[in-house]
């Protein structure tokens, strides 16, 4: 292996893959780091292969998409990987996040991780909604024309916005021409980001459960934590395969098997299910400047979290208070998902609006407040302690 210490690129390999320090106690959560590398390398992938054989226009994009499941080999699997790993995706990102949030790793000296990863997150949902419209179904063309008026709720230039990212007054060639460029481009910047990701990380190494330093406690990346993260990489291949060849529509939307049709509105817009929560944040609010504010402030608010989590301890692991909260903010996220999906009826917008709510006062109000007690009885138990 000498060689890996030589090659000045092999050296770099070696430093991040082999040699890298590795906190001893990091569970399975921190494997959610490589499944989502793993899954970005399969979307690229498959993405170019699509690519080869996609029509970005209106006349045949959907008649393309119907040619690679019938007529191209084994293009079925192609598409179906396509479009399930994107679903695989999100479940991993979700998890990576809430495990971030979990345990702390947001904070000083991490928070140009955090900022980053937030930064990915929302490229990710940019370059999915990109990906969406191509097959030009029913629910891409109607989810097209919904996500991008809510630029014209922007005062002064919205309208002139959103003529200009569909390059016309409606869903046209040219939308579908740009879209399909940018989700073939994206994915590229994703991993430039991915590796100023991992280049952070490296710098100071990965959080651990304890959330305290563990520079005394370290195992190399190889081959302890490389055969910790195959197992999961399997687990997943087995997990993907079985949802590509048994139930490949499972994740997706019906009415994207109907050409789009501008005179024909679905009963129900909704986006794909990894974008429902923050649909129900939108619909929650009745003004529509301030949903699409609220719905984009759903994710930038994750980069607040280093500046309003107050309490000197880093991982919910030792913070019952705090590992309530979060609990409650997972279960608060789900019924947002499910009210997404739901028609914008009574009961649903008031459980939405709870449920919005709560969201925003968990990263603003919830956090800090927990933060504040738990410094204050720490301070009130050191001076009795003191004092005996």
């Amino acid at each position: 292996m000498r060689i890996l210490k030589k090659h000045v690129l092999l050296r770099l390999v070696n430093s991040y893959l082999v040699d890298s320090p590795q906190p001893a106690n990091i569970s399975y959560f921190w494997n959610f780091g490589s499944l989502l590398g793993f899954c970005l390398v399969i979307q690229i992938l498959t993405g170019a292969f699509l690519a080869m054989h996609y029509c970005p226009n209106v006349d045949f994009a959907f008649s393309s998409v119907e040619h690679i499941m019938r007529d191209v080999n084994n293009g079925w699997i192609l598409r179906y990987t396509h479009a399930n790993v994107a679903s695989f995706f999100f479940i991993f990102v979700y998890l990576h996040v809430g495990r971030g949030i979990y345990y702390g790793s947001y904070h000083s000296p991490r928070t140009l991780v955090w900022t980053i990863g937030v930064i990915i997150l929302v490229l990710m949902m940019a370059t999915a909604f990109l990906g969406y419209v191509l097959p030009y179904g029913q629910m891409s063309y109607w989810a097209a024309t919904v996500i991008t008026n809510l630029f014209s709720a922007i005062p002064f230039f919205g309208q002139d916005l959103v003529e200009f990212i569909l390059g016309g007054f409606s869903v046209s060639n040219a939308t579908l021409n740009r879209f399909f460029s940018l989700h073939y481009l994206l994915p590229f910047l994703l991993a430039a980001l991915v590796v100023a990701h991992l280049m952070v990380l490296h710098e100071h190494g990965s959080n651990n459960p304890n959330g305290i330093t563990s520079n005394g406690d370290r195992f190399s990346m190889h081959p302890y934590f490389t055969f910790k993260d195959l197992v999961t990489i399997f687990l997943f291949l087995l997990l993907l395969s079985v949802v590509v060849f048994y139930c490949p529509n499972y994740l997706g939307h019906t009415d994207n098997y109907i050409q789009a049709d501008p005179m024909v509105t679905p009963g129900s817009i909704v986006p794909e299910w990894y974008l429902l929560p923050f649909y129900a944040i939108l619909r929650s609010i009745p003004n529509k400047l301030l949903g699409v504010l609220a719905m984009f402030g759903s994710l930038l608010i994750l980069l607040v979290l280093p500046l309003t989590d107050l309490s000197r301890i880093r991982s919910n692991q030792f913070r019952p208070a705090m590992k309530l909260a979060f609990w409650f903010f997972v279960v608060d996220f789900l019924i947002l998902m499910w009210i997404g999906s739901q028609h914008p009826t009574e009961p649903y917008v008031e459980i939405g609006q709870i449920a919005t709510a709560f969201y925003f006062l968990y990263f603003l109000f919830i956090i800090p407040t927990i933060g504040i007690i738990e410094n204050t009885l720490m301070d009130l138990a050191t001076k009795k302690n003191t004092h005996k």
